[in-house]
């Protein structure tokens, strides 16, 4: 057998014969589909060639007409004479069909070209790195080796694009092979410039500079030849290349050096040739390498602050469309690329503050990145995009300090877990964060308001007024949160009214302008950011629960601007205060905290329940004339739940001496809820009616549901009086007419607003739930009459059974009396209920319990009603008329 090495070699040429077999086959097939096309092309023409004209008009073929020059011309040929002659003339063939390429032609020639490509550039990187580990050759004699191989690589690249280039056959669609070996030597002598400085130290930093800004140019020259293989492919490989080739000791300075240079170059690239994926693609590979600011956190940000602005700096000349050097802008659109290019390394300066603990000098690299970005924008609208990214950054880097300073503002009010809640975090200037927040602040509100009328598209003004507007208040927010602690503070409240002054100031300003493309909006939103400044100030000034109403005002105000300027998104912002109200209650549902005070009704409650209530009715009230939509309804329920939940509030307050947070509920509290839930269901069914609400239609039945909920499991079972200790004060004026008597008379005036609106069983129901309780209210009050406060004990005697067979039936006729007199069947089925529970009582309690003069007198009492009853039926209201008798005849 053969050795080891023989195998090897004999599979290694096997494979390669197999490769060049199947190429050499697909080669065949495409010539002899091309020479059958010929054929084919020549019989057809054959086909339809006309017949040969007679002897005599045969000529000598003529020759062209670059060589042969006539000697007199010829006499003009009659008209039947000329067509034929034109007709002689053969047809040009048809265009020859392009075959696809099968899979076998793509492995054999894309693919493996492809992969070897990639296996060349790879080889050298690993080349260099088994050197390294092995030791097999010096420092030295590695780096002219691997400048070697990457020369070799060039110049073979270029070798084959000249043969490719004066070959006289049509190349077939296969890969680009001069690309990718030039591809690969771009990627080696990366590697091997990269290597002599960061590694060897064998050329200085300027040398390095020089020598990688060579490479970068090379290769974008070569791109510009060699298409978009080569780009990608050293695109990747540049930026793999410091992973690829690491030392123990790395200089972030040579790093982020080499990857401005490559960067510098790649979007050369993707100007020249306005490729966007490689724009992209670039972008997203340089901001990879601002991660190991995030792993080593050094103390010095230097490097990784070069990295960002070299960074943007590049971007902005070679990216950003209608900027200096960059692709021309169409219109005054926002441009995809051009935005997140300038976002990008924006986002990387917003680490590396976050990073180094808000260090002096990232901080100001922040501050910096976002006046250029703001000043391209201003330049280039294309890439306003950037503006509204960088103002979010701007917003998250400040109220991440703010968290820093304070963690407990993280922390619930039930109090601190453990861990949390520990010293404030000052280790860095406050003066410093209050000079940028003003640049910010300034920076932002003029450039949205000097934008204005400047742009041809809505967008670009309305996003640069959004972020004049968002970013100082929320960065005031910012610093309120960190330097008040959220406390009241005079100073923050008057710091407040200034953007609200400049925000009136420029509505105004621009309200009085003619008409521009977004002029509308922003004028809306600087009203808007002037109701918010001025509930900030009122939130400084005052206590925490403020806010609360702030934001409801605040809510108002914009729906109030909503009505004068129909503008959707304003809607839109109406709802999301009044959403971020109902998020603050879940928060909080004192408002205040424990500085509610003892005061029944006129308290803390009703201020942080009752003006957000109101503010959200009268929003509502705004928004309805400009129709009916999501963002009304959002404040439609947000009014009912801030009404629901002032009248709740007030009742535990009341009830409980303050203490709204008690866990097992009362009668007295119970019976309030009820009776509250009820009369609000009645306003809302009859409000429904005049404005059609789907939520006001809801909100109706939910009140209802709730009241027959609590009704039935916690005034007739769980805090029945006859089940459970509760004293009931008073003979008749006592806590029973406030559970059970209110609940009924609300129940049927429920009922009778719902009748003939809502199904008939709907009702029924409700006018059923009061004939219950009215029934209970007036078995009580006997119960009370015979035991006194205490009606859970004592045993039911003779006359106490008695007396409720008397006062049922007298219910019962007091009902029928009324369905007579008003004429309402309702009425009368109620009183045939009770007295049939009354004839049932009789014979199955009264029987068997009572004895002697009692029995007899509750059973003559039932008959003699019973028969009354029977009587008034058929006389009053079921009378039989005689018929009229026929008249007579006359004489």
């Amino acid at each position: 057998m053969f050795d080891a090495p023989f195998d090897f070699f004999a599979l290694l040429i096997a494979a390669v014969a197999f490769i060049v077999a199947l190429r050499s086959r697909n080669q065949i097939d495409s010539l002899r589909a091309r020479l059958d096309a010929l054929e084919a092309a020549g019989e057809t023409a054959m086909r339809h060639a006309p017949p040969p004209l007679p002897h005599e008009a045969v000529v000598e073929p003529a020759q062209p007409a670059a060589t042969v020059q006539p000697v007199s011309a010829p006499p003009p040929l009659a008209p039947d004479a000329a067509a034929p002659k034109a007709a002689a003339q053969p047809a040009a063939p048809p265009p020859l069909p392009i075959a696809e390429p099968g899979f076998e032609e793509r492995i054999g020639t894309r693919w493996v070209v492809w992969i070897g490509g990639l296996t060349l550039a790879l080889g050298g990187f690993f080349l260099v790195r088994y050197s390294i580990e092995a030791g097999l050759l010096g420092p030295r004699v590695r780096t002219f080796l691997g400048g070697l191989f990457a020369l070799a690589l060039l110049a073979a690249g270029e070798w084959t694009r000249r043969r490719e280039s004066i070959a006289e056959i049509e190349a077939l669609p296969i890969a680009n092979i001069p690309a990718i070996l030039t591809a690969a030597g771009t990627a080696v002598a990366f590697a091997t410039v990269y290597a002599a400085y960061a590694l060897y130290d064998f050329i200085a930093p300027a040398t390095a500079f020089v020598l990688l800004g060579v490479v970068a140019l090379g290769t974008l020259a070569a791109a510009l030849l060699h298409g978009p293989a080569l780009a990608g492919l050293g695109v990747v490989g540049a930026f793999a290349t410091p992973i690829l080739v690491s030392s123990d000791k790395p200089d972030f300075w040579a790093l982020y050096i080499y990857l401005a240079i490559v960067t510098a170059a790649a979007l050369g690239l993707a100007r020249a040739r306005l490729w966007r994926w490689l724009a992209i693609t670039t972008i997203a590979l340089a901001l990879f390498w601002i991660l190991p600011v995030l792993n080593f956190n050094p103390p010095d940000v230097a490097p990784y602050a070069f990295h960002v602005m070299a960074g943007l700096v590049i971007a902005s000349l070679l990216v950003v469309c209608g900027f200096l050097f960059g692709p021309p802008a169409t219109d005054d659109r926002i441009e995809p690329v051009s935005s997140i290019s300038l976002a990008a390394y924006l986002f990387g300066a917003m680490l590396i503050v976050l990073a180094s603990h808000h260090a002096d000098a990232a901080l100001i690299v922040f501050t910096l990145l976002t006046a250029v970005t703001l000043g391209v924008a201003w330049r280039a609208p294309a890439a306003s995009g950037a503006v509204a990214a960088s103002a979010l950054f701007v917003f998250i880097v400040f109220a991440e300090w703010a968290v820093r300073g304070n963690p407990d503002l993280l922390v619930m009010p039930g109090g601190p877990l453990p861990g949390i809640g520990g010293p404030a975090i000052t280790d860095q200037s406050v003066t410093l964060h209050l000079v940028t927040a003003a640049i910010f602040a300034l920076g932002f509100g003029a450039a949205g308001f000097l934008a204005q009328g400047r742009a041809a598209n809505a967008i670009v003004p309305v996003v640069r007024s959004s972020t004049a507007v968002f970013v100082p208040l929320a960065l005031l927010v910012a610093l309120y949160a960190r330097i008040a602690h959220l406390d009241r503070s005079i100073p923050f409240a008057i710091l407040a009214v200034l953007p609200a002054a400049a925000f009136g100031a420029a509505t105004e300003i621009l309200s009085r302008r003619a008409s521009r493309p977004g002029l509308s909006i922003s004028t809306a939103l600087f009203a808007t950011g002037t109701l918010g400044a001025l509930a900030l100030a009122f939130t400084f000034a005052l206590e925490k629960g403020w806010l609360t109403i702030a934001l409801a005002l605040m809510s108002l105000g914009t729906a109030w601007i909503a009505m004068q300027r129909p503008i959707p998104f304003l809607r839109s912002l109406a709802a999301i205060l009044a959403a971020i109200v109902v998020t603050r209650i879940g928060y909080e549902p004192r408002i205040a905290g424990d500085a509610v005070g003892t005061t029944p009704i006129f308290n803390w409650l009703l201020w942080g329940y009752g003006v957000p209530a109101a503010a959200f009715w009268l929003g509502t009230h705004f928004l309805r004339r400009r129709g009916d939509d999501a963002p009304l309804r959002a404040v439609e329920a947000a009014a009912i739940l801030f009404t629901v939940l002032l009248a709740f509030m007030e009742i535990r307050h009341a009830v409980y001496g303050g203490d709204i947070y008690r866990v097992i509920p009362s009668l007295a509290e119970l019976a309030l809820q009820v009776s509250v839930a009820l009369a609000m269901a009645i306003g809302l069914e009859r409000l429904r009616i005049r404005t059609g609400s789907v939520v006001h239609n809801v909100g109706a039945v939910l009140l209802t549901v709730f009241a027959g909920v609590v009704g039935v499991f916690g005034l007739l079972l769980a805090e029945n009086p006859m089940l459970t200790s509760v004293s009931l004060e008073g003979t008749v004026i006592n806590l029973l007419l406030l559970a059970y008597a209110l609940p009924a008379v609300l129940m049927l005036l429920l009922s009778y607003a719902v009748a003939g609106l809502r199904p008939v069983a709907y009702a029924n129901t409700i006018a059923g739930g009061a004939l219950v309780f009215a029934l209970a209210y007036v078995s009580l009050e006997v119960r009370r009459l015979y035991h006194g406060p205490s009606v859970e004990i004592g045993l039911t005697t003779g006359a106490e059974q008695y007396t409720y067979s008397i006062t049922w039936l007298a219910f019962g006729v007091v009902l029928l009396g009324v369905g007579l007199l008003v004429n309402s069947q309702r009425a009368r089925l109620a009183s045939a209920a009770v007295i049939a529970l009354t004839i049932v009582k009789a014979f199955l309690i009264d029987m068997s319990t009572l004895s002697g003069v009692y029995r007899a007198l509750s059973f003559i009492c039932l008959g003699l009603v019973l028969v009354a009853i029977g009587w008034l039926y058929q006389k009053i209201l079921f009378r039989r008329h005689a018929p009229p008798q026929p008249a007579a005849p006359p004489a």
